[in-house]
């Protein structure tokens, strides 16, 4: 007597592997190399500007992104400085009234097909504000609290 039940799972099997095998070589030839792509946050590209603050918005005008903004005057016209949502909120935050000078560090983007100044640092009267960290993350009045405490605290164990 013949035994033939197993041609049917052996061809089942042999045609999954043979998919899997096609599948597998072709996955690559069609693949294109990685286009080069850039972070929401370049540090590379951070540039510093110094400029009188025209206005200071806790508030986004219409067209703009979330959260806080400073509105700088610079020698090429107004600069659309975004503080992110904590910016001007919380303990530690951003002090700062237009006609006073300002030294911001950050990447200029193109979002919303418009550009906007992404600040990292502030500084105003000497004192630096942090808004957003190397990769761009915004600080929270929480993160800037834990901050000084650490500051505070090895401070306080120099001397």
């Amino acid at each position: 007597m013949r035994r033939t039940y197993f041609k049917k799972p052996t061809r089942m099997i042999a045609g999954l592997l043979t998919g899997l095998l096609v599948a597998i070589v072709a996955v690559p030839l069609g693949a294109q190399p990685a286009s080069e792509t850039h972070p929401y946050y370049d540090k590379a590209q951070e540039v510093t500007l110094t400029a009188m603050v025209s206005s200071v918005l806790t508030r986004p005008e219409a067209g703009m992104i979330a959260g806080s903004h400073l509105l700088l005057e610079t020698s090429s016209g107004t600069v659309d400085a975004s503080l992110g949502r904590f910016g001007l909120q919380g303990k530690g935050a951003l002090s700062i009234s237009a006609g006073e000078q300002a030294e911001v560090t950050g990447v200029m983007k193109t979002l919303r097909n418009k550009q906007v100044f992404v600040a990292r640092t502030v500084k105003v009267r000497g004192q630096v504000y942090t808004m957003r960290n190397e990769h761009g993350i915004q600080v929270s009045p929480q993160s800037r609290q834990r901050a000084s405490q650490m500051k505070t605290a090895q401070f306080g164990r120099g001397q």
